[in-house]
């Protein structure tokens, strides 16, 4: 692929400081004392950014949510995380422009950041906005070198729209690199047995060799299991996180995204 763009630091984020190496060592000699889901309760707010080159460049593993509006996304991030408010859903979906990372880690060291980008596709959003903020999440998916990889949250009742489309051709590049890739079919509670059965096969055919996995913050189905899948990820001999950080205070409070 042609060299990605390296996304600079303004003078105004937060940087995250380097942790001692006494931290460091104690976080990579006793994994056994983190679970998946423990870890994933370690949620916290990082930084927001209204613009790509606003966002700090990390050494960490980093994954990234994206869905359309109303999708579930934002009760999927609070329901893994324990964290109620953690990630807010905007009152007028579709109107929220901002990408928001939390970090996670014990001890207050960040081994992997979740980006919530916003939410796609609502149709009383302005054509020029939905264009502009589509070619941001897409510079985004495209770009970001630190991207590990990419969970779509999906309403299996309504199934992968165009938009899902464009968006899992914008990112197929980067998945047959390797990018790791999940697709989250929220709202299973509202589905029979036969019904999510379908889904999910419909749902494997279009993943382009991602995974798929049903999930109900309601019924807490997927919850464990999606956890383990993201610890994989950046826990693996393979994807283990290169740098470990400490957190510094955020400025800002996160921008509301929309479900």
């Amino acid at each position: 692929m042609s060299s990605r763009p390296h996304v600079r630091v303004p003078a105004s984020t937060p940087k995250a400081a380097k942790a001692s190496p006494a931290l460091i060592s104690a976080a990579r000699n006793n994994p056994a004392a983190v679970t998946p889901m423990g870890w994933m309760h370690t949620a916290r707010f990082l930084t927001t950014a209204a613009q790509l080159h606003h966002l700090p460049a990390m050494d960490t593993p980093e994954i990234a949510f994206v869905g359309r509006s109303n999708a579930g996304k934002s009760t999927c991030i609070n329901t893994l995380t324990q964290k109620k408010q953690l990630a807010f859903a905007s009152k007028k979906p579709g109107r929220t422009q901002h990408i928001n990372l939390f970090a996670l880690g014990k001890q207050g060291i960040t081994d992997t950041v979740l980006a919530d980008l916003p939410g796609y596709g609502y149709a009383a959003v302005a054509k020029m906005d939905k264009l502009r903020w589509q070619q941001v999440m897409a510079n985004y998916l495209v770009s970001r070198e630190n991207l590990k990889g990419i969970v779509m949250m999906c309403d299996p009742r309504h199934g992968l729209t165009e938009l899902d489309d464009i968006l899992l051709e914008v990112i197929r590049p980067r998945v047959e690199e390797g990018l790791k890739f999940l697709i989250i079919l929220t709202k299973a509670d509202k589905l029979t047995r036969a019904e999510q059965a379908k889904a999910l096969s419909i749902a494997r055919l279009q993943a382009g060799g991602g995974e798929v996995k049903l999930f109900s913050a309601l019924k807490k189905q997927g919850v464990d299991e999606v956890a383990q899948l993201l610890w994989d990820w950046t826990h693996s001999a393979e994807g283990a996180a290169p740098a470990l950080v400490s957190d510094q205070p955020p400025e800002e409070e996160p921008e509301a995204l929309d479900e």
